[in-house]
């Protein structure tokens, strides 16, 4: 599969069952619209499927993991040895984002894409690694546009081999410590905002730290000159790994026909990334909550996507996107379930 082919199976959303299924939507028996986002879920779900599934979807959180040559500035409250050992974690069942995937009743779908050491063959590990980490994008290029290229089509083709095995929504998680630098790299380049605006304190760095990261970031553009207009390149210079493999669930979720929840910072800046190389993708995603990092409003916003959750959550891992997978199981429960007007008997508003 090649980038090109991949962006051409992404379709426009069924404009028909759209208004069809808002038409149903506007005669359950509530006020119209009184169901705000769960409406809207349920609209684009039909835009998507073509119709709103008369079933609970079958769900998974894709998580890419990758790690940084950044981290060499000093960037991240922890070491790097700790994405592996999350990897560990996350197989073993322990994480915050295997338990809220277990209460959403989504697989969790682990992925070494770009993780800097060999990790052991564990079950259900996906080893698809294109690199050993990223270089340190502030002295030069993250990595090669082939190697960005690569990753993408490491995230589509995860999400193909889900789709056939059944799954029809898929969520946004990730691992890599340090990602949370190149994220406001990107969100401060594609956004053309200051990097002070966009910049968090990632896994909880002092004030110190936040300055060198500031520094870090400022020194990685400069040395870089990212193109804004080329979203590969931008990913290239200044990403990271398993952000290529995020971009890469995006727009293989549209490329299969299949919404895509949006998780926090770093799966903001995948998102960024794809609606920037194909805009056809982004009414296929779907915002999960507003992260507490800074930048993330901003990468909702150059997207298009709205956030259902306010939660306070800077974890990532896809913890919020699997959280807000329930929001979607509740708006397919209220288009089958709910009575209409007339089955009800009910009265309709006054005109």
């Amino acid at each position: 599969m090649s980038l090109e082919s991949l962006l051409q199976q992404i379709k426009p959303l069924n404009e028909e069952a759209m208004e069809k299924a808002q038409a149903h939507l506007d005669d359950l028996t509530k006020p119209q619209g009184s169901l705000g986002v769960l409406e809207d879920i349920a609209k684009q779900l039909a835009g998507i499927y073509g119709e709103v599934p008369k079933e609970i979807p079958q769900k998974a959180i894709i998580l890419m993991a990758g790690d940084h040559g950044v981290v060499e500035e000093g960037v991240s409250a922890f070491p790097q040895e700790v994405t592996p050992q999350m990897i560990i974690n996350f197989i073993h069942g322990g994480a915050g984002s295997n338990v809220l995937a277990r209460h959403a009743g989504a697989e969790l779908v682990c992925v070494d894409v770009g993780v800097a050491v060999d990790m052991d063959d564990l079950p259900g590990l996906i080893k698809k690694k294109v690199a050993y980490g990223t270089k340190n994008m502030a002295k030069g290029p993250a990595m090669t546009r082939d190697e960005a290229i690569q990753a993408i089509l490491v995230g589509a083709e995860v999400v193909a081999d889900a789709y056939g095995r059944g799954i029809r929504v898929v969520g946004t998680g990730e691992m890599g410590i340090g990602n949370t630098t190149p994220s406001a790299a990107i969100i401060s380049v594609m956004g053309n905002l200051p990097i002070e605006q966009v910049v968090g304190r990632g896994t909880g760095i002092n004030d110190k730290q936040l300055d060198v990261k500031i520094n870090a970031i400022k020194k990685a553009i400069e040395i870089n000159q990212p193109n804004r207009d080329d979203a590969i390149d931008v990913l290239a210079k200044i990403g990271g790994l398993e952000i290529a493999g995020l971009a890469g669930v995006c727009l293989g979720a549209a490329a299969q026909g299949i919404p895509v929840v949006i998780d926090g910072f770093i799966s903001g800046a995948a998102a960024v990334i794809a609606g920037a190389i194909c805009p056809q993708a982004r009414p296929y995603m779907i915002g999960s909550h507003l992260s507490v990092e800074p930048g993330h409003k901003f990468m909702l916003e150059y997207v298009g996507i709205k956030p259902m959750l306010m939660m306070d959550f800077r974890l990532g891992e896809g913890t919020g996107a699997a959280l807000a997978m329930t929001m979607i199981d509740g708006a397919v429960k209220i288009y089958n379930e709910m009575a209409t007007f007339s089955s009800a008997g009910v009265s309709e508003a006054l005109e």
